[in-house]
């Protein structure tokens, strides 16, 4: 029998953070290569890899700035990709050629641009860009024999343009009221603006996609569950029929490239799970991952390769290759650290606990291997948002803290997704209060479990978690031994009126939210930890990123400042290439053996 302690601490920092990161795939048209993004270098570059696991390359080799490859060029191996600098979020589109040159095509100095979607032909493609006005995001089709774009949809009323049909003469638009109410329409040049939903009360609209002939439209609502369903609405009798009801959150929808299978991601108990519809046939088979989850799966334009993201809480995600025709499965990455045994890991654990209203809250519990009649030093992490959700995917910041011998819960407040609208909605103008007390209630979970060590819990949390953090010192100050945040808000005030500009669209929506700072400023100053700063006095680390938009680095400074004021031992990390979240492997190694360090000392 393996002993705890032999488990617990065996594996490094560095270690877990060198484990590879993938995300965003394309499948060539040659049905054979395969393009992703990868942290392998330390920062994400774009790779290739064949459907049968050969011929792994690099293909860009940036030092600095993250690149994220979006899709091939249709029969070609030139590709377009996405990159900001230095986390600032204002990212734009670039064209790589196989001959090695690189072209900005948005390259207005303010523009922030994302790809949308190709048009029915392949010859041209839709992308949104505020560089008319960088509160509003427009509608462009780019010319890829001439790589010159065309406005498409001036966007002046905080519109978000979701996706556009087969026949390219209408495209579906959802418009925020409230982070718990959108609406949805139909745009086209012929009839303008048309709104296809029309229920009492509060809904979430979500266009998806269109049918292949464009006569219908397949999107996600709440409008008669508690979670959303993917639904279609035959956009000539308006008819609206379900398309697929999970009892959870079906949180995307798409079909494949030649329209014969209908994929969508939905949210079960914090995990995420991918379902397929076939359209035409009863052919396809989705192959089996045995302890594993699979997340997204994409497909080559005629259908005939198609490449699977998979992962597990204790593995990071791995691409699988497959063919139809041999229906052989190949494993094309290996993206934990190969020192790394993934079953010496903590598997994620559902639980749940009652609140101080009674009210059941869910959350993802990690316990660290132990032995006989030990306790663990414990940490409540609240996740981003407001309204994020602690999930069952792999986190390597997670794991190396566990294995290191502290037992984390990752809780699930109320005002978090993914279970149902009334419990979504249920923090709203209550932020920093009635949320903070279910974080608080997590401790009386962790000592039930009689493996924690009630006097050695702190908390920790990034971006809207890292308010949590700070509230919690500052309103709770009795209720953790330390503090760990991760670009946390300090003060709404500022932060609400100084949202980037290309969140006008949600602006209102936030502040109907959090609260008004022109209108109910006393409130918002007595849920932020800065007006409060002087009742911080237990241990507190601060991790920032210089250049991010969301979370300024004011935000950070201010509280540092204000903390270290009361003799209260205050570390303070800031990166100046980062933004909203550390993507550099390097100054993840530092920012999370800094964490640990505190941790070990104060903890």
């Amino acid at each position: 029998m393996t002993n705890a302690s032999s488990i617990r601490g065996k594996y490094t920092v560095d270690q877990f953070m060198s484990s590879e990161t993938i995300v965003t795939v394309s499948v060539n048209d040659d049905n054979q290569t395969i393009l992703y993004a990868s942290d392998q270098s330390g920062v994400f570059n774009a790779h290739t890899v064949y459907v049968d696991g050969t011929n792994q390359t690099q293909v860009t080799h940036s030092i600095d700035e993250s690149i994220f490859p979006i899709t091939y060029l249709p029969n070609s191996y030139d590709f377009i990709f996405q990159q900001d600098h230095g986390g600032n979020e204002i990212s734009h589109l670039y064209l790589y050629q196989t001959n090695g040159s690189i072209t900005d095509l948005t390259p207005s100095e303010n523009e922030k641009a994302s790809f949308l979607q190709w048009d029915k032909n392949r010859d041209s493609f839709y992308y949104l860009s505020n560089k008319r006005d960088t509160r509003f995001f427009d509608l462009y089709q780019m010319h890829t024999s001439s790589w010159t774009a065309e406005l498409v949809f001036e966007n002046k009323d905080g519109l978000n343009v979701e996706t556009v049909s087969p026949n390219g003469k209408q495209f579906a638009i959802q418009h925020t009221v409230t982070d718990n109410e959108s609406n949805m329409y139909l745009y086209s040049v012929k009839d303008g603006l048309i709104q296809l939903n029309h229920q009492p009360g509060e809904a979430e609209f979500t266009p998806m996609m269109f049918s292949q002939d464009s006569s219908e439209l397949y999107f996600i609502t709440n409008e008669t569950s508690e979670f959303l369903q993917l639904k279609k609405i035959n956009l000539s009798t308006n008819n609206v029929t379900i398309v697929a009801d999970e009892n959870w959150n079906i949180e995307w929808a798409r079909f494949s490239p030649q329209y014969s299978l209908l994929m969508y991601s939905y949210n079960d108990d914090a995990q995420n799970k991918l379902k397929v519809i076939n359209q035409n046939s009863d052919d396809f088979q989705l192959p089996e991952f045995p302890d594993m989850n699979l997340v997204d799966m994409k497909l080559s334009h005629d259908e005939r390769a198609i490449t699977f993201l998979v992962n597990s809480s204790v593995a990071p995600t791995d691409l699988f290759g497959f063919t139809p025709s041999n229906t052989q499965l190949n494993r094309l990455t290996y993206a934990q650290h190969p020192e790394i045994q993934s079953n010496e890991l903590v598997k994620a654990e559902i639980v749940r606990y009652e609140s101080f209203d009674d009210l059941t809250i869910p959350a993802v519990y990690y316990e660290p291997h132990l032995n006989d009649n030990e306790k663990a030093p414990a940490l409540v992490l609240v996740h981003g948002g407001p309204g994020g959700q602690a999930t069952t995917d792999y986190i390597p910041l997670i794991q190396y803290l566990v294995n290191q011998g502290y037992a984390i819960i990752a809780v699930n407040n109320r005002g978090s997704s993914g279970y149902g609208k009334s419990f979504f909605k249920a923090a709203d103008k209550q932020h920093g209060e009635i949320d903070l007390q279910d974080c608080i209630e997590a401790k009386k979970y962790l000592i039930s479990t009689g493996r924690i060590d009630e006097e050695r819990i702190g908390i920790m949390g990034g971006s809207y978690g890292g308010y949590m953090v700070l509230a919690a010192l500052a309103f709770q100050p009795n209720s953790f031994k330390v503090g760990v945040d991760i670009f946390g808000v300090s003060n709404w005030e500022r932060t609400l009126k100084e949202i980037p500009s290309w969140w006008e669209s949600a602006r209102q929506a936030l502040y109907k939210k959090i609260g008004d700072p022109y209108h109910e400023n006393d409130y918002i100053r007595s849920i932020s930890p800065l007006f409060h700063a002087d009742n911080i006095h237990k241990p507190l680390i601060v991790l920032q990123g210089a250049n991010d938009p969301r979370v300024l680095k004011v935000e950070s400074d201010e509280i540092v400042d204000e903390v270290k004021k009361n003799g209260v031992p205050v570390e303070y990390i800031v990166f100046e290439d980062e933004g909203h979240g550390f993507t550099k492997r390097t100054n993840q190694i530092m920012g999370y053996q800094t964490i640990k360090t505190f941790l070990d000392k104060h903890l």
